[in-house]
């Protein structure tokens, strides 16, 4: 499943270096993830580095986004340079 951010985020920009896959970016109001780019750090990392830092614990799994891990794995397969 993608990550979602949700509008508790207080825009403290330590989010979107995080994102190994580059799918936080500044949206109108707050960051917001892109659930085609957002593996939940599967292939990078053992927990989603944008959860481990926000201060305000505003980043859920996008229930409309929902994928397993090996889903998750698939695409970071497909999105990584190799």
């Amino acid at each position: 499943m993608a990550l979602m951010i949700t509008d508790e985020c207080i825009n403290c920009d330590v989010c979107e270096p995080e994102c190994p896959n580059g799918a936080i970016s500044q949206g109108d109001e707050i960051y917001v993830i892109d659930p085609g780019k957002c593996t939940e750090c599967v292939g990078h990392y053992d927990t989603p580095q944008c959860v481990e830092v926000c201060p305000v614990d505003c980043i859920i799994k996008n229930p409309d986004h929902v994928e397993t891990r090996e889903q998750l794995h698939r695409k970071y397969l497909a999105i990584t340079p190799k």
